[in-house]
């Protein structure tokens, strides 16, 4: 392999750390360090790579995203791309048109602060006479039609399933929106996807992400879930083949509705990928509660104006037990926790574990919408990691209209609490949640120095978007930028990523500025312009 020599701008180390030039070998950095003594080194074929005054930073791993769901939503009705009902109507009636051989209409994407109340409605799209299955574009809900309802057999009489909510009109008659678990009343009726279509999903996310600068992430969600199905399979062809190409650690499903007798299956499913060089199983997603917008996440004081705690999905007393045992089991726990309450039942059940092995799995609570100034101590203190999503931490429609009324002004700040955390010690990575939020680093790195919604975003002209929400929360732009790379590496346990120094794996990106050099309000605007997978040019 010819030697590579990036220079012409320069290099992002870490925190305030930078060199001039970076030289690659057989798919390791061989060097960093001055440019003109690089070039001494360099094997007499080299090829340089001229920075053209951008900054070149390590591969950026995503700590928490759903590539394969991503990929078949964009090759389905995608309505990500657009806002409000008439244009996610025109999307929905161009699709079914140009499918008119598909027996259901499905995708997802949809905004519910699109919809007065969070809520659409079954009658607007019972326009199609075939079924229609369109996901929340956070996942937690679904909008269908009432051919989809009738299918399903879903009518007033039905009762909700324990981890979710039918949404009902007045009458008691379902309204179209299926929270949570009601989602697999209709989700699972859909005509599945083929073997083949989840790879080419997953191969169509690769080929985005590489374009976006990651060249690893976390798939937080590797087994069947809301209507999805599983992507183990998927994942092992993918990397046995080579077609694997970045580096991912796959979070097994921790079924709900289940306990502690399902660990065996994923000690055979951590098996399934065994001795495969860019995939692993050693991660298991708890999700312990819901969102703020349907009131499901789970809260200690009521949400103001409609009452209610939310839900916790795994009893917070057997959940201690599960995840003590996981870690004896060597896996790695990964949280969904939005609301302060799942917060807390996450810290208190990981406080259990053995203060070695703890450390050793490399813990990680995601989201981390609401925490108590009183339990942000407590990530330093146990060792755990905070993994942030960023791009979430803004004035954006969902956020004024339909979680800060009902959380109260106290609650409200303590939203997003990057920088108490960083003040506390707390070790971070990052991610995105795509496709929850679009896949941009950047856009994600914006918003954690700004705290302001990224130009071009669906809600960049929202009337407050450029009001920064809770600035003293922001944080600095190395802080957020090695979370996204040496912080979600580690967190993977890809040991030889995440930083550009010598030895390491040349998983890198070439910006198309520096960052660090412009306006900070204008980070959202830099791109990736060459992205590096093991020394081999992959965008």
């Amino acid at each position: 392999m010819t030697d590579l020599l990036f220079r012409g701008g320069r290099a992002f180390l870490a925190a305030g750390s930078f060199a001039e030039a970076v030289l690659v070998r057989d798919g390791r950095i061989a060097a960093v360090g001055a440019e003109a003594e690089l070039a001494r080194l360099a094997a007499p074929r080299c090829e340089t790579v001229d920075l053209g005054g951008g900054l070149l930073v390590p591969g950026i791993t995503d700590a928490h995203m759903h590539p394969v769901q991503a990929g078949l939503e964009r090759a389905r009705c995608d309505l990500s791309a657009v806002y409000g009902l008439p244009e996610y109507l025109e999307k929905v009636a161009g699709y079914a048109a140009a499918h008119p051989d598909r027996e259901w209409i499905d995708g997802g994407g949809w905004d519910m602060s699109a919809f007065p109340g969070g809520l659409p409605h079954r009658s607007q799209l019972d326009f199609l006479d075939r079924p229609v299955y369109l996901i929340q574009r956070d996942h937690h809900a679904a909008w269908v039609n009432g051919r989809a309802l009738e299918i399903a057999g879903i009518t007033r009489d039905t009762p909700d399933p324990a981890d979710g909510r039918i949404e009902r009109d007045a009458d008691g008659a379902p309204s179209g929106v299926l929270h949570e678990g009601a989602m697999d009343l209709v989700g699972l009726l859909a005509p599945r996807p083929t073997g083949q279509d989840l790879l080419e999903a997953l191969l169509d996310a690769q080929s985005h992400l590489f374009s976006l600068g990651i060249t690893g992430w976390q798939d937080a969600i590797v087994g069947s879930y809301a209507g999805s199905d599983d992507q183990l399979p998927t994942y092992v062809s993918a990397a046995s083949s080579g077609r694997l190409k970045a580096r991912v650690t796959g979070a097994l499903w921790w079924d709900r509705a289940r306990g502690a007798e399902q660990i065996d299956g994923l000690l055979e499913r951590r098996k399934a990928a065994e001795g495969l060089e860019t995939f692993r199983a050693g991660s298991v997603k708890i999700m312990q509660d819901g969102i703020t917008e349907n009131f499901t996440a789970a809260v200690i004081e009521p949400y103001c104006r409609c009452g209610g705690t939310g839900l916790s999905y795994v009893d917070p007393e057997a959940l201690k037990g599960y995840v003590a045992e996981l870690d004896r089991h060597g896996f790695q726990v990964h949280f969904h926790a939005i609301g302060e309450r799942a917060v807390r039942e996450a810290l208190d059940a990981l406080e259990g574990t053995d203060p070695v092995t703890r450390l050793e799995r490399r813990h990680h609570i995601a989201h981390l919408q609401i925490v108590t100034p009183a339990d942000v101590p407590r990530f330093a203190r146990l060792g755990v990691t905070a993994n942030l999503q960023p791009l979430w931490a803004t004035h954006h429609a969902q956020m004024d209209e339909l979680t800060i009324p009902f959380l109260g002004e106290e609650r409200s700040s303590w939203q997003y609490p990057f920088a108490d955390l960083l003040r506390a010690g707390t070790r971070f990575c990052a991610g995105s949640d795509w496709p929850v939020s679009n896949a941009d680093p950047l856009q994600g790195m914006h918003v954690a120095v700004n705290r302001t919604e990224p130009g071009g975003s669906v809600h960049a002209d929202y009337p407050t978007a450029q009001t920064p929400f809770l600035p003293g929360q922001a944080i600095d732009l190395a802080t957020v930028l090695t979370a996204y790379t040496a912080g979600s590496a580690w967190i993977n346990h890809d040991d030889d990523a995440g930083t550009i120094a010598a030895g390491n794996r040349a998983d890198l990106v070439v910006l198309d500025r520096d960052p660090f050099a412009g306006a900070q309000e204008d980070i959202w605007r830099t791109r990736a312009a060459m992205t590096f997978v093991g020394g081999e040019q992959v965008h």
